[in-house]
């Protein structure tokens, strides 16, 4: 029978999962051969790195002749620089890091939308981006998107990232433990929504970076949208508005197209079960926008699958 591509929600998640687990554990998983693809993800705890480890069990669970080696890193710009020099086969990045990134790539799809969060304790009295004149922020760890896009956010709001703001570079878990512990203002994360390290509504919360969406368009280009992170996201929590940036799925240029078609295969027929947690919140894999990659051109391997899928 033919198989039809999945559009939608996680909904069966978890069943997936518990049979993707299993079929490793038993070593009897169908894609365990094949090609072997090191994916540069991100942090632990965070979307890109659940993400890796969700195409990982797809590719067991499925007859693709693939296999998903996760590789935890800080973020999309240390992801770039390791997919520039060989070191990984594939990467997950940020659209506006990719564009500033130098060398040949090839986009497998767009997955997802990321959310910049800016996060303050829940007494602060910091309101908007403008307000940080003076604090201590952690702009992401070293090597990671929100480190580029948080420095053009001080920009657009009328801060000199290097007089008005004092910067740092932390993983999530190291900037959550500053801000708790009073040693940071204010730290910006990129990730899907609810991200379980935020202790938001309880002691901490989100503010509002909605209106700096145009403003990031203009300066620096379309790769930023103005999205709306829901009350219920972070139950408990309050509806704000902040800035998204597409992430994409890269690949190399030197990889085989039938390797590329191969994960590109695994997004489209496991689209509901590659929603991490971390994004289980805003959104869903939709395949019809997979092939909306901007200017980066897709592998032809990808290219390949998607004409089919689509005619």
């Amino acid at each position: 029978m033919d198989r039809q591509p999945i559009v939608g929600r996680g909904i069966d998640r978890r069943g997936f999962l518990a049979l993707a687990v299993a079929a490793g554990i038993a070593g009897c998983g169908p894609g365990g051969g094949g090609a072997t693809v090191r994916l540069a993800s991100g942090e632990v705890g965070g979307f890109y790195h659940a993400f890796a480890g969700l195409l990982g069990l797809a590719a067991a669970a499925d007859t693709a002749d693939v296999r998903i080696e996760r590789v935890t890193t800080s973020g999309s710009q240390d992801n770039l620089a390791l997919l520039a020099r060989g070191a990984v086969d594939a990467a997950l990045a940020l659209a506006d890091s990719v564009r500033d990134s130098a060398g040949e790539v090839f986009a497998l799809g767009r997955v997802y939308e990321n959310y910049l969060q800016l996060v303050v304790r829940a007494d602060s009295s910091i309101g908007s981006v403008a307000d940080l004149r003076g604090t201590r922020v952690s702009l992401g760890a070293e090597g990671s998107g929100a480190a580029l896009t948080g420095e053009r956010i001080l920009r657009v709001a009328g801060l000199d990232p290097s007089a008005d703001v004092t910067i740092t570079h932390r993983p999530l878990a190291q900037a959550v433990a500053a801000l708790t512990a009073g040693e940071a203002d204010a730290l910006l994360w990129a990730g899907g929504v609810p991200t379980a390290r935020l202790a938001i509504p309880s002691r901490m919360r989100l503010v509002d970076m909605g209106e700096l969406a145009a403003p990031m368009r203009e300066r620096f280009g379309p790769v930023y949208d103005r999205v709306a992170i829901p009350a219920d996201a972070y139950p408990g929590g309050v509806s704000v508005h902040t800035i998204g940036v597409a992430n994409l799925l890269l690949a190399a240029g030197g990889m085989a197209e039938k390797v590329a078609a191969a994960i590109v295969e695994l997004l489209v027929w496991h689209a509901d079960a590659l929603v991490p947690t971390e994004a289980a919140g805003t959104q869903f894999l939709d395949g019809r926008s997979l092939i909306s990659t901007g200017p980066i051109p897709l592998h032809p391997g990808a290219a390949a699958v998607y004409r089919r899928w689509h005619g």
